[in-house]
């Protein structure tokens, strides 16, 4: 891979283009005419949020891997706050539970999915979900805002996940917790996988070992860590043919390394 700042600049790219694109064509079109087929690594792990109450169709563009609001014991007038915000799915999702009288902030590195989800915001006539441009190694938020922070197959994305973590930390009121949905792995990816760009903007080449990923957690300073779900996530051979050879193909195929979608919670300590 190349360097952090690339690695954003390729996110930023990708996800801006499917900002303006439907959940259907994000499924359907290899992410419609910026991407080249192979790329439907975006969608294949999506979840169905439709029995979720506040779940808005307009703002789901299948980019999940989880359903970490599902988890995340949500509580009337908690500060939510969602961390690679998208179209803002996972925050109308949380607003439909902390109620009038909570807060929800999105955060999110592309200003497409940001204007996105204002506007979807402004449709539902919320006035108490926000959404603000930045990073999730630099949130811009003050220290002990949010009662809970959620997220959903954003954090592989980022290149320096303890800065990450670290940040999440700072950003929740001591006792706070947070319910985040990812991508882990057992066992090695094949060179020509880690290093694609392509693959790393779907999630899959930017996986962290499983064990190291929840390890990273702990040493932001969490407690009571704990794996919620876990679901084994199979990547179609044809996305794979993209990036790798024939023989490439194999040797992963015969490494059987588990691609993993989870949903962590971890604790704050209350100090």
């Amino acid at each position: 891979m190349s360097t952090s700042q690339e690695i954003k600049e390729i996110v930023k790219e990708k996800y801006g283009a499917i900002a303006g694109q439907s959940k259907q064509r994000n499924a359907s079109s290899c992410c419609g005419s910026t991407c080249g087929c192979g790329d439907a690594e975006y969608t294949v792990m999506a979840e169905d949020y439709n029995k979720l109450p506040g779940y808005v169709p307009e703002a789901d563009l299948g980019l999940g891997c989880g359903l970490p609001t599902e988890f995340a014991q949500i509580r009337p007038g908690n500060v939510v706050v969602d961390l690679g915000s998208g179209a803002g799915n996972d925050c109308f999702v949380a607003r439909s539970i902390t109620g009038g009288k909570g807060r929800v902030i999105g955060i999110d590195m592309t200003q497409a999915m940001i204007d996105r989800a204002q506007s979807n915001a402004e449709k539902l006539g919320f006035t108490n979900v926000e959404f603000r441009l930045g990073d999730i190694e630099n949130i811009p938020l003050e220290d002990g805002t949010a009662d809970v922070v959620v997220s959903n197959c954003v954090m592989n994305l980022v290149p320096d996940k303890s800065r990450a973590f670290s940040e999440t930390y700072r950003i929740l009121k001591p006792g706070g917790h947070f319910s985040i949905s990812d991508i882990v792995l057992k066992g090695e990816l094949p060179a020509a996988i880690r290093k694609s760009a392509e693959m790393y903007a779907g999630c899959i080449s930017g996986a962290e070992q499983m064990e190291e990923y929840l390890k990273t957690i702990s040493r932001a300073g969490f407690i009571n860590v704990a794996v919620q779900r876990r679901r084994e996530t199979p990547i179609p051979e044809d996305i794979l043919k993209g990036v790798v050879t024939a023989e490439e193909l194999r040797v992963f195929k015969a490494r059987k390394v588990g691609i993993f979608s989870i949903t962590v919670y971890a604790d704050k300590p209350k100090q």
